[in-house]
């Protein structure tokens, strides 16, 4: 078997891979590539393989880096079958739809620029009526039962635990009169999390390809989330303030609403209203109540209570811009749940722009803010922040819970390996940051792996 790198490679974007099989070619993911504006454009609308010669392609999971560039796979000739575990044909059928939506409003904005210079306008990478034919190409495939891709590679997915539906894919290969197995990660989740279950582990593997995002970084010792979002709730109504969380559609809110929804049963809420204000949230929380039999033990037992783990007696999905805007004139005592996580757009920045100047308001922060982004200014406190294009103080205080990663770090990454049984023939160690990448390989080798390969793109590996 051969493997080629088209993306991923240096960077935690744009995943892309090929492996070829007696001829046979099976691409794993076809993620945007998510960076300066003048690169991601170039690099995302030239796809660096003839599409119309792919055999299949293998999806891990939903998250745009990792699928978001599957409809520009199609209008470049792809006509196979895309192979994904059932959540996240759901989740993708509502990402791709909004990722449509915001490069027609992304080159919108960028025309308008170039019609003043007399420059000739761009057109979207794709639109929403390329959707369609994306989710007809879908062939969904439940955890542990495999299916055949060729004559000679039979793929299998397992628990990822790191998002809803989220995959390791198992690709068993048959050359030569000999069976080996390929295991590509997708990314690597974490155990003990909410809702989902811990990641299955995964023996007898000869080809690694593994991510490596937190590869040299370790997280934070966790905290007791529910008890700090209790501590929080507990101010706000004592100071009749509001709570504003930005956090990411996919994953984040739900874990959010996850834990709100133990507070409201435990009485540790009161009658405090909230609000999750995103339209995106509100969607992939209805895949998240499709797909029970990807739920843990504990929030599978909250179902054969009766209970919903995404609906408690104070809680409002707010359906349109209208109902979003009323929530700006409420008084506190009152939670804001909404997009985006980094709040660089989305109804968060309008939340935000009328919390920010009061000192009872609280923004808690629960996730990772890269720099230069609005949401990594808050954390930092550096007031006054830009917010639509205006000044406003940084009165507000703003807290952060660091225990809700996906991504499995450095010693998670170690132990789940271990448990596999590291001394694999070959490991391919991709999306990571250079130091990430190199730290996790080192650790492969340490660990027994025979030979470890930083990749360089589109270069031929032999496996």
């Amino acid at each position: 078997m051969d493997l080629q790198f088209f993306g991923a490679v240096g960077t935690t974007t744009g995943s892309m891979h090929l492996l070829t099989v007696d001829g046979k070619r099976i691409l794993l993911e076809c993620g945007l590539y998510q960076g300066k504006r003048k690169e991601a454009f170039e690099r995302n609308r030239e796809i660096p393989l003839d599409c119309s010669s792919i055999d299949a392609c293998v999806l891990s999971h939903a998250h745009i880096d990792h699928s978001g560039n599957l409809p520009s796979l199609l209008r470049r000739g792809y006509r196979g079958p895309i192979f994904a575990t059932p959540p996240t044909r759901g989740l993708c059928e509502i990402m791709l739809a909004d990722s449509a939506y915001l490069q027609v409003q992304d080159v919108a904005y960028v025309n308008r620029k170039r019609r003043r210079q007399g420059k000739n306008p761009f057109e979207p990478l794709y639109t929403p009526e390329d959707i369609p034919a994306v989710l007809e190409a879908f062939r969904t495939v439940p955890y542990g039962k495999p299916q055949e891709l060729t004559s000679r590679v039979t793929l299998t997915f397992h628990d990822a635990g790191h998002i809803l539906g989220s995959a390791f894919v198992q690709l068993d290969v048959r050359e030569n009169g000999t069976t080996r197995r390929l295991f590509f990660t997708g990314d690597i989740g974490r155990r003990a999390m909410p809702i989902i279950r811990d990641p299955h582990v995964l023996h007898d593997v000869d080809v690694l390809i593994t991510e490596s995002t937190y590869g040299n970084r370790l997280h934070p010792a966790r905290q007791d989330v529910k008890a700090t979002l209790g501590a929080l709730c507990e101010q706000v109504r004592h100071d009749r303030a509001r709570l504003i969380i930005p956090a990411f559609s996919v994953g984040r809110t739900q874990q959010i609403v996850y834990f709100l929804s133990e507070l409201c049963r435990e009485g540790g809420m009161g009658e405090i209203p909230v609000f999750v204000d995103s339209p995106l949230s509100t969607k992939a929380t209805a895949v998240h109540r499709r797909h029970p039999e990807c739920y843990d033990e504990e929030a599978a037992a909250l179902l054969q209570k009766g209970e919903d783990p995404f609906r408690f007696p104070t809680l409002t999905y707010t359906e349109d811009a209208e109902e979003s805007k009323k929530l700006n004139d409420m008084s506190g005592p009152v939670i804001i749940v909404s997009a985006s996580g980094m709040c660089e757009g989305g109804r968060i920045l309008h939340h935000l722009k009328h919390s920010v100047g009061d000192e009872r308001n609280v923004i808690l922060i629960v996730g990772y803010q890269a720099r230069h982004t609005l949401g990594r200014r808050l954390v930092e406190r550096q007031s006054p922040v830009r917010i639509f294009g205006e000044s406003y103080d940084l009165l507000a205080q703003v807290h952060t819970i660091n225990a809700l990663s996906a991504h499995a770090d450095r010693k998670e990454m170690g132990d789940y390996f271990a448990e596999m049984g590291p001394e694999v023939d070959k490991a391919f160690v991709v999306h990571g940051e250079d130091e990430a990448a190199s730290t996790l390989a080192a650790d492969l080798q340490k660990m027994g792996a025979r030979e470890v390969v930083l990749p360089t793109e589109q270069e031929t590996y032999s496996a």
